[in-house]
């Protein structure tokens, strides 16, 4: 049986300026599967970003076909694929993005908001989401009230708080130190590893990229699998990394029917 989360079929992406087509993505096949950590590399204007942007179902291919967890989302209506992404991707963005009159735990609240969880259930569950990155005790804290890499945490717990099966991440260490970066990252690699999150980053940065278990390069709107840069789950435990306090907590409720 395969365990592919995530299959790419002939995709492409052309996007108009004026009369012009700009093409970004080109005829993209690409395959991942269940519980990857993939890192996506390249130079500006490669399409790292534009491909994360169709994985989250935020954009439309111009052709090819999009399958995550056996939804084919270039299919879906704009209603379905806002519900489809509401319950099954989580997204992190380098530049946090928390509302800042909100406490930390209102703020991860916010995407269960249009869900049918009761008040409490959606207070469990951002309380919940919050000790997994480690900030249980932050929750009644403003963003202003916290550091850089807090607002990363409350970010990742915002992405956590329905349960998704795919995080997709893009520069989420752009704007941090090296060594609050790495405490990210380690975050990241931890809830892929222990929760079981398929995780997609789009980074320029090296050291970002080693935390995960594989690596592709992206170039002029194609794939390149470069071999001194992929690497395979077992070669993990040898990056040198400053661990993320990581608090484990039971399984989050099923919204009642």
């Amino acid at each position: 049986m395969s365990t592919a989360l995530i299959e790419l079929i002939q995709v492409s992406k052309t996007y108009k300026r004026g009369k012009v087509d700009v093409p970004v993505l080109n005829n993209l096949d690409l395959v991942i599967e269940n519980g990857d950590f993939l890192a996506l590399m390249g130079p500006s204007g490669s399409g790292k970003t534009t491909l994360l942007n169709l994985l989250g179902g935020l954009d439309h291919p111009t052709c090819g076909s999009i399958t995550i967890g056996e939804q084919c989302i270039t299919k879906m209506s704009a209603k379905a694929l806002a519900q489809w992404r509401s319950q099954e991707v989580g997204f992190v963005f380098q530049f946090y993005n928390l509302l800042p009159v909100l406490t930390a735990k209102k703020n991860v609240e916010l995407p269960l908001l249009l869900t049918r969880f009761s008040a409490s259930q959606r207070r469990y569950r951002a309380e919940s989401a919050l000790e997994i990155v480690g900030l249980a005790d932050r929750g009644s804290h403003r963003p202003s009230e916290l550091s850089g890499g807090q607002q990363q945490r409350v970010a990742i717990a915002r992405a956590l708080v329905s349960d998704p099966s795919l995080l997709v991440c893009d520069e989420p260490t752009g704007d941090l130190d090296r060594a609050t970066a790495d405490q990210i990252l380690s975050l990241l690699r931890v809830l892929n590893e222990e929760h079981g999150k398929t995780i997609i980053i789009v980074t320029h940065d090296p050291k970002a990229a080693q935390y995960a278990k594989h690596i592709l390069h992206m170039d002029k709107g194609e794939l390149v699998i470069d071999p001194t840069l992929t690497k395979q789950a077992n070669n993990a435990s040898a990056i040198s990394s400053q661990s993320a306090v990581v608090e484990e907590v039971s399984s989050m409720p099923e919204s009642d029917q």
